[in-house]
């Protein structure tokens, strides 16, 4: 007789009576916490920015610290809770989350921050993924887990908007640090009902792959640091000139490590020979910098040019993840007529054809004219993504290795993310200080205007407080406004050859045709695995 999730909870004892709505609200509210981040504090980088003195470029790190360790890290966390138990796991990643949130919240110098954001990142790595399997301890199969797993699957999806909104209020009401204070009494009411409420799960053989993880986070971290030095100190550095093959090295070393050196690799290279899944890798990879690089540019482009405040440009950005969720509905009733193919290919080309639209700001642009088209087109494309990717991912794939085939979707996505932003925040650096040097040379007949915007980029960049004189002179407003949306316009601009690179690997990588479906719905596929 199989032995289901309640059963192994019986065995290894309730410290109480199983209440399934009380488990539920807490494996979801960690999932909601852990998903909500990445929005409430993007909400946040022009305040945490004007505080430690950090320009945009530089502010970058505040994301990418936390989505490196979570992408890199996010197998390793699954493979943990397997091996060491769910719960216990699950608790530990929730406790790293919280200490990651106090400290960033009470950073009063850059590293500080960056420190509490990578043990954040550490933490959801560990929570995310034992999470999910969580549910398949504490719901027997059939509707109850079906149930359970739709709840979960929809406070992913809100997580985002919640975000926007909350991080919005924080800022604008109280002040940036409780984007990051908010997680400490959350986090710990659900260490508290974790350690009451939930059962341990049975623990599996296995080993972890340390070195793996170690080499991979190492190569992405020096890959995006190179970037990050090229915008800041220029290509022709002997530095730069350094990091990129460095990077090189310690990605093509995690390749070999995980093909042939480790006995059980968190990624497996066989997942790779199915050309259509590689190619889904691919365009999630991609679409996670499309994404992020529209959330960040905007962000600052909303708050600094069109002078929003942090709630209202957190209400304005509510629209994406809205038509997100709507189109992601209609995805998966298409899905099983048409095939994941014709969607994922218009999809990014959709994506393609948004960024290109954000390409055309400039500092007259207007919200309902210019910003609100693109982000509703740009959420129609994503939407038309998230569902067949996920599909394609478990496609054809053993169901032992359901699970991680899907879940390196998420770690596309993320280390995308941080990987793309980095290159578009390079491209609008570069992009910026030729549009500065553009500015200068136009008024250098008017030495008091063009000092006015050297003063005004100083403060920009993070540097000296401009005088209020300044900030009164409209001509040097417009034209460090000028500065900021041709760099956006720019970064927008790179970001759609990312698309590009979408459509392409769409067309010519994936071929799983109507038949090669699953049976089951991503979600079921899924769970399946995490049983």
């Amino acid at each position: 007789m199989p032995v289901t999730g309640t059963d192994v909870a019986r065995q290894n004892g309730a410290r109480r009576t199983t209440h399934p709505a009380l488990i539920l609200l807490i494996i979801a509210g960690a999932q909601l916490m852990v998903v909500l981040d990445a929005t409430i504090v993007n909400i946040a980088l022009p305040s945490m920015g004007a505080y430690f003195h950090k320009n945009q470029t530089d502010m970058t790190w505040a994301i990418n610290a936390y989505t490196l360790a979570f992408g890199g890290l996010l197998l390793l966390g699954g493979r943990a809770g397997d091996i060491l138990g769910r719960r216990r796991m699950f608790i530990i990643g929730l406790a790293l989350f919280s200490l990651g949130s106090l400290l960033g919240g009470l950073a009063n110098t850059f590293p500080l921050l960056l420190g509490g954001r990578v043990v954040q990142g550490i933490g959801g790595a560990i929570a995310s993924p034992t999470a999910l399997s969580l549910i398949t301890v504490a719901f027997p199969e059939g509707k109850e887990r079906n149930r359970a797993f739709a709840v979960y699957a929809a406070v992913s999806g809100a997580g985002a908007a919640l975000g926007l909104l909350l991080g919005g209020v924080l800022t604008e009401y109280l002040t940036w640090r409780w984007v990051l204070y908010v997680n400490v009494p959350i986090g710990a009411l659900l260490m508290l009902g974790s350690f009451l409420y939930l059962h341990e799960s049975e623990r599996l053989k296995g080993r972890f792959d340390f070195v793996g993880a170690l080499v991979s986070v190492a190569g992405m971290v020096t890959l995006v640091y190179a970037f990050i030095h090229a915008a800041r100190d220029g290509w022709n550095n002997g530095q730069t000139y350094l990091l990129f093959p460095l990077a090189g090295v310690l990605l093509i070393a995690f390749v070999l490590i995980e093909a042939l050196v480790v006995e059980q690799p968190m990624m497996p290279m066989r997942l790779f020979e199915n050309r259509s899944r590689s190619g889904a890798y691919l365009v999630m990879l991609v679409a996670g910098a499309g994404l992020f690089g529209m959330f960040y540019f905007l962000t600052f482009f909303v708050q600094q040019v069109m002078g929003y405040s942090a709630l209202k440009a957190g209400v304005a950005f509510l629209v994406v993840p809205f038509v997100i969720a709507i189109g992601s509905g209609i995805a998966a009733q298409l899905l099983p007529r048409v095939g994941p193919k014709i969607l994922i290919s218009l999809g990014s080309v959709v994506l393609t054809l948004a960024l290109l639209w954000f390409a055309r700001v400039d500092p007259d642009s207007g919200y309902a004219s210019d910003l609100l088209p693109g982000m509703i087109v740009l959420g129609i494309g994503m939407s038309m993504l998230f569902v067949p990717l996920t599909t394609v991912a478990v496609s054809k794939v053993a169901d032992t290795d359901a699970g991680i085939a899907s879940a390196l979707l998420n770690v596309g996505q993320q280390v995308g993310g941080s990987i793309g932003l980095s290159v578009l925040a390079t491209v609008a650096a570069t992009s910026g200080r030729n549009a500065g040097n553009t500015q200068a040379h136009e008024l250098a007949g008017q030495p008091q205007v063009l000092q006015h915007l050297q003063q005004l980029n100083v403060e920009r960049s993070g540097g000296a407080k401009a005088p209020a004189a300044a900030w009164h002179d409209s001509t040097a407003v417009q034209a460090l406004h000028a500065i900021q949306a041709h760099s956006s316009g720019m970064g927008f601009l790179a970001a759609a050859i990312f698309g590009v690179v979408a459509v392409l690997a769409s067309v010519l990588l994936i071929n799983v045709r109507k038949a090669d479906l699953p049976t089951t719905s991503p979600t079921d596929a899924l769970a399946e695995a995490a049983a």
